[in-house]
């Protein structure tokens, strides 16, 4: 009999541990289950994040000590004349008349530079690698068919899609003399907005500038390339505006007059590559006489 008891109080204790264990396998998979999602939120939020602050990234701010500087411009402006203190009403004035200024600038030509390389300014293209030719009039009129004019690189386009130059593949160049000797500062590269493209793939990508002076009107490619410098290298990106502005990069530049874009590559289009606007931006230089690129 007692074996008996044995037996049964062992089947009732194996009973309760393995509905102890069940429970708690229900549980523990439970919390799991919660914890996967957890984990899974905490994974979008994650990418927002990141999204947030490659956003931010692209975004350009004053740094603290140009705001310090301008600020204290501003004040000086503002104080000089009157010897008290900045009130709001003035700086409000201020912010209305810095607005306007910068609405007029932005209003010519885009992006308020100089543009020394526009055709109705005296720019022109003198050369450029292999133009791309529809056959059989296909893309006629939008890409200007046979007969595109290559001045179309240099020229406003007005944001309408087609009026580019199609360059054949996805590499070239282009070349263009200036319409006076300056010492480059930037150049600026448009596409079509991706708003009323049709085909972004044929937007340019990885870009090189380079630049000379050239003091022998007609001189041949193989004279002058011995002469190029070095500008400055980029990547125009789909993601960001349609016009976007590179700064030269490269160290002790002199006078130029002439300037060269190498695209090496483009956003996927293995039939055309179109340029729509280059602009090369500078300043002239105060003494004529220091021609030439200085490495």
């Amino acid at each position: 009999m007692v074996q008996v008891q044995l037996e049964a109080v062992d089947r009732k204790i194996d009973g309760e541990v393995g509905a102890a264990r069940a429970d708690l396998a229900a549980l523990l998979e439970e919390k799991r289950l919660a914890l996967e999602g957890g984990l899974a939120r905490l994974d979008a939020r994650a990418d927002e994040l990141g999204d947030a602050l490659a956003g931010l990234g692209r975004m350009e701010f004053l740094r603290k000590d140009e705001f310090e500087k301008f600020w204290e411009e501003v004040k000086g402006s503002l104080a000089s004349g009157s010897g008290s203190e900045v009130d709001l009403d003035q700086v409000r004035a201020l912010a209305r008349e810095i607005a306007m200024r910068e609405i007029e600038k932005h209003a010519a030509d885009g992006i308020g530079r100089v543009d020394y390389a526009v055709a109705s300014g005296g720019g022109r293209v003198v050369r450029h690698s292999e133009p791309y030719v529809p056959k059989r009039g296909i893309l006629n009129g939008w890409l200007g068919g046979g007969n595109a004019d290559p001045q179309k690189m240099i020229q406003p386009s007005f944001g309408e899609p087609g009026q580019c130059f199609p360059l054949q593949g996805s590499s070239g160049f282009v070349e263009i003399k200036l319409k006076t000797g300056i010492i480059p500062e930037a150049v600026t590269l448009e596409h079509v907005s991706k708003d009323v493209a049709y085909d972004r793939s044929t937007a340019p990508k990885g870009c090189r500038v380079y630049g000379w002076y050239d003091e022998t009107p007609g001189e041949t490619q193989s004279g002058h390339a011995a002469k190029m410098a070095a500008l400055a290298e980029f990547t125009y990106d789909l993601d960001k505006n349609n016009i976007q502005t590179f700064d030269i990069t490269a160290p002790h530049v002199g006078m130029i007059n002439m300037i060269r874009l190498d695209f090496t590559s483009n956003h996927g289009s293995s039939l055309l590559t179109c340029i729509y606007r280059l602009r090369v931006h500078g300043h002239e230089p105060v003494s004529p006489g220091t021609a030439g690129f200085q490495a």
